[in-house]
């Protein structure tokens, strides 16, 4: 490995733009993902801003009805499939995945490159429909049946946008599952990978066995407004509730593929902050498997209310507590692994504890909305908003950042200013929890979600909503601000470890080069995690 070419920074290697846009190397194409995903986000989050100005009062604050619909419809889309489902594999996992194997690319890097060109093909044809057609769609995220058949939106765009997206998606876990099989380094067993590795596969597999699913049904979708067959419309013979069926039975195995990469990242920066040992990194790794399985069929929870049989409503209610079991192995054994740990408080860290606290948040509520009686009284209300937005930007959008924070000097060779960044946490999550919390008593009270407007004694919990967005968008701004002046201005990190990490990446130089590795690397003695037996690697 230790060649001419091994030596250049993969940043330095070629120049110009076409060089990024037609590379084939892993770590070049993780960082167009993470540029093409950030520029996504924004748009996400100014959509998302725009309606919680728009519910500060009761009333027209700002736009009509059914631009309203359409505004959370997209906002909905973007953020979910161009943001938090390809965010964690598609940007750390194509940059570090092969490092932490000890191999220098994925298994096939010309598909890894049409996955990222598929992805913002998608992309476009869902922006696509602010200027084409009749506008966005205005059905929701879920394109839920028979309205989406029915309306004069551009909803064949924008499922057809989902669509492709979900080849990417594909491609990816593909990439993914044959590079965990067969390009590990020697002597790197299944229970010697490190634990984001393990919630990769895991998550690879979803993406394989799930996406087609949502595909057909999309297709399906498109079918009855071009041809009129009667899939879902009751008008003409067809059942709008095989389409909740077809669409859950992939959105909900879609959570753990948006969760699963998170609990990876998180069951990395604790051991390194905490210098020790994970604890219990087979229960950890297992659990993941256990996650992607049970995941599989849980879908009829989100239907509790569609009319299903008590039978089906009591399994569906039974298997969703059990869900719970492995992802609480995960969270004991994380605090576990803090126990008595040496912790540096650092700016990764606080996103890791910050996730746990959000997260279980997120899963409590969710086993509320999980038991039947509880259900009947909260589905479809702002309960399920604020419980949905603590598991997935409280959890995967939190670890995501941390994971930018934490392998940020490895991919750009520069530090980022410790103190804003630590700022810009606090402002993050104190704008988060203000943001959030209040639905869950907007829920309660019976306030029902996706409505344009609102009864008056729903007022104060959407003032300190709104209020809440305003922190969060300062708090983001200025971690996104800081980032980038540390890209460019920021102190220059030449030492391989900076955080005192043991995985593979940190075994390279900084940045790493074109091949990854200027020698073979050395593998802990008694598995990943093992800092008794640290290898000590000098430049």
């Amino acid at each position: 490995m230790a060649t001419a070419t091994a030596q250049v920074n993969y940043l330095e290697a070629k120049k110009g733009i076409m060089s990024w846009l037609f590379s084939v190397d892993h770590k070049r194409i993780g960082l167009m993902y993470l540029y093409a995903l950030i520029t996504f986000f924004l748009v996400g989050v100014t959509l998302g801003l725009l309606m919680r100005y728009e519910l500060l009062n009761p009333g027209k604050d700002l736009v009509e009805a059914k631009t309203y619909n359409q505004i959370f419809t997209l906002h909905g889309v973007i953020m979910i499939f161009l943001f938090i489902i390809p965010s964690i594999p598609a940007v750390f996992g194509n940059f570090f995945l092969p490092i932490m194997l000890g191999t220098d690319d994925v298994s096939f890097p010309r598909l890894n490159l049409l996955s990222w060109w598929v992805y913002i093909i998608g992309a476009i044809m869902a922006l696509s429909t602010l200027v084409f057609g009749d506008g966005p769609a205005d059905t929701g995220w879920t394109f839920y049946a028979p309205y989406s058949v029915k309306t004069g939106t551009n909803v064949t765009m924008s499922v057809l946008a989902a669509f492709v997206l979900g080849f990417s998606s594909i491609l990816t876990g593909l990439n993914f599952i044959v590079t965990i099989h067969r390009l590990r380094a020697p002597g790197m067993s299944f229970t010697k990978m490190p634990l984001f590795a393990w919630a990769l596969y895991a998550t690879s597999w979803i993406q394989l066995l799930a996406t087609p699913i949502i595909g057909i049904t999309l297709l399906m979708i498109v079918a009855e407004r071009t041809l009129g067959v009667g899939l879902f419309d009751p008008s003409i013979g067809g059942d709008p509730i095989l389409y909740q069926h077809l669409f859950w039975i992939y959105s909900h195995p879609a959570v753990y593929i948006m969760a699963l990469p998170a609990f990876g990242v998180i069951s990395e920066l604790l051991p390194t902050f905490s210098h020790r040992t994970i604890f219990g990194y087979k229960a950890i790794a297992y659990s993941s498997l256990a996650i992607a399985f049970v995941g599989y069929f849980i879908w009829g929870h989100h239907m509790f209310t569609s009319g299903m049989s008590g039978t089906a409503r009591f399994i569906f209610s039974m298997l969703t507590f059990l869900v719970a079991i492995p992802t609480a192995i995960k969270v004991f054994n994380w605090v576990a692994t803090l126990y008595k740990g040496s912790i540096d408080v650092q700016t990764p860290l606080l996103y890791a504890l910050a996730f746990i606290f959000q997260f279980m948040i997120g899963g409590f509520t969710g086993l509320i909305l999980g038991a039947l009686a509880t259900d009947i009284h909260l589905h479809d209300t702002y309960f399920v908003v604020g419980h949905f937005h603590y598991v997935m930007f409280g959890g995967t959008g939190f670890a995501f950042f941390g994971a930018l924070h934490y392998w940020y000097p490895k991919i750009w060779g520069r530090m980022y200013n410790k103190l804003v960044a630590n700022i810009a946490f606090v402002i993050f999550f104190i704008g988060f929890n203000t943001l959030y919390f209040p639905m869950f008593i907007s829920g309660l009270m019976g306030m029902p979600r996706r409505y344009y407007d609102y009864l008056p004694e729903f007022h104060i919990p959407n003032i300190i909503s709104t209020v809440g967005s305003w922190i969060l968008a300062l708090g983001l701004i200025l971690m996104i601000v800081n980032l980038i002046v540390g890209r460019f201005r920021g102190r220059k990190v030449t030492e391989r470890d900076p955080w005192g990490g043991i995985t593979l990446e940190w075994q390279t130089p900084t940045p790493p080069p074109v091949q990854n590795f200027d020698r073979l690397p050395e593998l802990p003695k008694n598995g990943p995690y093992d800092y008794e037996h640290k290898p000590q690697i000098k430049d």
